[in-house]
């Protein structure tokens, strides 16, 4: 059990399974209580039952992050619930790369809608609570594609690069109120991400990069170091891959 963990409330997007689940795991055995949050709601409840099960506080709440109610809710329940909120983890993505010239329109959007505006959607609701508390602590999920650009994979690069940008902003913007903020950029870790790749050509590149993919496991590692720091101890970024990924 984390000294710095133990008793805060974090709550997680995309919660429902890879890397949200398995922060999710980890720092509910590390005695933080946890709110899950995902659109699918069988898969949160079925994940909290399990470690109430074990003697954790969890509760599930079904989020559509590219719904600021939603959004909102998760957050305003979150207080209700447990008086305060520490950590948000802004963890909910998606990845349907594809070239430009194949105009897969729909697929942009959903990208811009869950990974840029999810963000700014979770961050408007926990701001203004953590601005009351004079504490706090957002961790917002980019990736490796947020500091380079590959063929395929511009628009989702887009949405990493901008994470980054409204990240770094976040952080300048909060320092009167003592919050902290964090950008995590994963590359090839075992995450459901790939499954959402429509194009067979792309979805078979992307599943050879995946066979370098570590385990979830160590996203939630990275995830603990940084809440785990003393309040005075601002992580602000951590970049990590496997040890054989080029990219």
């Amino acid at each position: 059990m984390s000294l710095h963990i133990s008793g805060k409330v974090i709550v997680i997007t995309g919660a429902s399974s890879g890397l949200g689940k398995s922060a999710a795991r980890l720092l509910a055995e590390q005695g933080a209580i946890i709110v899950l949050a995902a659109r699918r709601a069988e898969k949160i409840e079925s994940l909290a039952e399990e470690l109430t099960k074990q003697g954790y506080k969890v509760i599930a709440i079904t989020t559509d992050v590219t719904n600021y109610l939603e959004v909102k809710n998760l957050l305003d329940t979150t207080v209700k619930s447990f008086g305060r909120v520490d950590v948000l983890i802004n963890n909910a993505g998606l990845m349907p790369s594809s070239p430009l010239d194949r105009l897969k329109i729909d697929e942009w959007n959903a990208m811009i809608d869950v990974n840029i505006k999810g963000v700014l959607y979770g961050i408007a609701a926990a701001l203004p609570y953590m601005k009351e508390q004079k504490s706090g602590h957002i961790i917002n999920v980019a990736s490796v594609a947020g500091h380079k650009v590959s063929a395929g994979g511009a628009v989702y690069a887009a949405t990493k690069f901008a994470v980054r940008a409204i990240s770094e902003g976040l952080r300048m913007e909060v320092k009167p109120y003592n919050i902290r903020t964090t950008i995590i950029s994963p590359g090839a870790v075992d995450t459901d991400l790939p499954n959402t790749i429509s194009e067979p050509d792309i979805a078979a590149a992307m599943k050879k990069l995946y066979e370098k993919a570590i385990p979830a496991e160590s996203f939630a590692r990275v995830v603990a170091f940084a809440i785990s720091q003393p309040a005075e101890v601002d992580i602000n970024e951590i970049l990590f891959r496997p040890t054989s990924q080029e990219f």
